[in-house]
């Protein structure tokens, strides 16, 4: 009976990809956090989300963990390290070792901490060639959860966000079914009586030509790729600008779930 929750992390954990009725996204996190406050009485329910898009794993333990600790709540999702391991040059094994200082912090405040894996990109233009760096990096994370205790949101091993209609247009973060997946896993995680199988199979699909599949591609990398690039080249980030959506209400995060669905 999770009283508290705290999630930490960048786009994913912002919910980036699925957005609600006034702009902001409301994200997986955020689904899951209802999904928690309904085994509670109403009203009994504390909820935080810090998570700030674009973020590496540097800057959010610099400014989303010690705010996590001081919260000390039931439970903390951590969900770090993603932006840095698509970095060129970047070393999986260091990024794993930060990454663990941050779950030895966060372990010695709340009462859970819940680490999250990085997705299979093997059919992910780009970051495809990237797989066996991010399986790497998973290693580490569920050896760290290991020797924290901490259950594992296993996001490599949840299949059905292989399939396109689990991502948005951009193919960096997940459509808003996407991240209903991901929250109903979570909750399976947790061990909470979800109303949905987060592996039900998608309806079939008619199939594509490769025509289509060309065009997509090439509209794809004009609209997302070369301005994610650019950022890079720039040294910006998506995130330079926005603030954490901080506590949220399961109320209204209900509300905005309804009137976009």
């Amino acid at each position: 009976m999770i009283g508290s929750y705290v999630a930490v992390g960048d786009s994913f954990t912002e919910g980036v990809g699925d957005p609600g009725p006034d702009g902001a996204f409301v994200g997986w996190a955020d689904r899951f956090a209802v999904l928690l406050a309904d085994r509670r009485p109403e009203g009994d329910f504390q909820y935080t989300n810090l998570a700030v898009r674009g973020k590496l794993l540097d800057q959010i333990v610099a400014d989303q963990v010690p705010r996590a600790a001081e919260l000390a709540p039931d439970l903390v999702s951590l969900c770090a390290g993603g932006n840095d391991i698509i970095r060129p040059g970047t070393d999986p094994d260091d990024v794993a070792e930060r990454f663990e200082k941050a779950v030895a912090h966060l372990a010695s405040a709340a009462g859970t901490v819940m680490v999250t894996t990085g997705f299979d990109t093997r059919g992910v233009p780009v970051l495809k060639h990237l797989r066996g760096k991010i399986a790497t990096y998973n290693g580490h994370v569920r050896a760290i959860a290991d020797r924290y205790g901490c259950p594992v949101l296993d996001l490599w091993s949840l299949k059905t966000v292989q399939d396109r209609r689990a991502w948005d247009h951009d193919r960096l973060h997940l459509s808003p079914e996407g991240h209903t997946r991901v929250a109903l896993r979570a909750g399976q995680i947790l061990g909470v009586d979800v109303p949905a199988d987060p592996e039900q199979p998608w309806p079939p699909l008619p199939p594509r030509g490769t025509l289509d599949i060309r065009r997509d591609d090439v509209h794809w990398a004009r609209e997302y790729l070369v301005p994610w690039i650019g950022r890079r080249l720039r040294g910006q980030s998506s995130g330079d600008d926005v603030t954490a959506k901080g506590a949220l209400s399961p109320d209204d995060i209900r509300t905005r779930i309804a009137s976009v669905a």
